[in-house]
């Protein structure tokens, strides 16, 4: 894997000058986590950050009785345990592959904040991907509070839609490659949950689904 190629592809790195970016992927690891594997788990060391390469990632919690709980789906160009960078010295969250290898660099954060010290485009990308990250935060959680299941895995669909979403015609197909159960996991519900509204909005032709696809009919119609 060409990993220069690949780190040119990342908008958050798109500030770097092409010596930068050099400098930068001759420092960057390549790794791989396998399917379902383990890339770090909370209570690690935060001392190096990750930039996701091929694949997707799960980004989660596990709650005092066990439960798996998803905060985010990570997909390639995508950077991921940043949290290094504000000052956080122990991971407070996992992170793992997830229905494939995974393919992703690692660099320290003390490298990593270098090139913010001497490029500071790079710095106030990095804040503005950190505040975006911060408000998916509070949307997620004021959505697990403030609306029902039906309302959040309608809202999930949506989001998937509108961030790696194929329109044919009339209709979109977004490629997800979840299982029920992380979709349960990631909105807060059950997997039997899940799986009763998904029944139900396929008989009302609002969606097609199968294991590694959903079709959205009509967005507008999706409610």
């Amino acid at each position: 894997m060409d990993v220069l190629y690949m780190l040119q592809r990342f908008p958050i790195l798109s500030a770097l000058t092409p010596d930068e970016l050099r400098e930068f992927a001759l420092m960057a690891e390549l790794r791989t986590a396998y399917k379902h594997g383990y890339i770090y788990l909370a209570d690690e060391p935060s001392d190096y950050l990750c930039l996701l390469l091929q694949g997707t990632i799960k980004i989660g919690i596990y709650s005092p009785d066990g439960r798996e709980i998803i905060k985010s789906i990570q997909h390639p160009q995508t950077m991921f345990g940043e949290l290094g960078l504000t000052g956080e010295a122990r991971r407070a969250e996992f992170a793992s592959a997830m229905n494939q290898d995974v393919k992703y660099c690692t660099i320290r954060v003390a490298d990593f904040k270098q090139f913010m010290e001497r490029n500071f485009a790079l710095s106030q990308a990095v804040m503005l991907y950190l505040g975006d990250r911060l408000r998916r935060a509070e949307r997620q959680w004021e959505s697990l509070i403030l609306k029902d299941v039906r309302t959040r895995i309608v809202e999930f669909l949506k989001e998937s839609a509108g961030e790696r979403g194929r329109q044919v015609g009339y209709e979109t197909l977004v490629k997800h490659g979840l299982t029920q159960q992380d979709i349960a996991n990631l909105v807060g519900a059950s997997r039997q949950t899940v799986t009763a509204i998904l029944n139900e909005l396929r008989k009302s032709n609002l969606i097609h689904f199968n294991r590694n696809s959903i079709l959205i009919r009509d967005l507008e119609k999706l409610n």
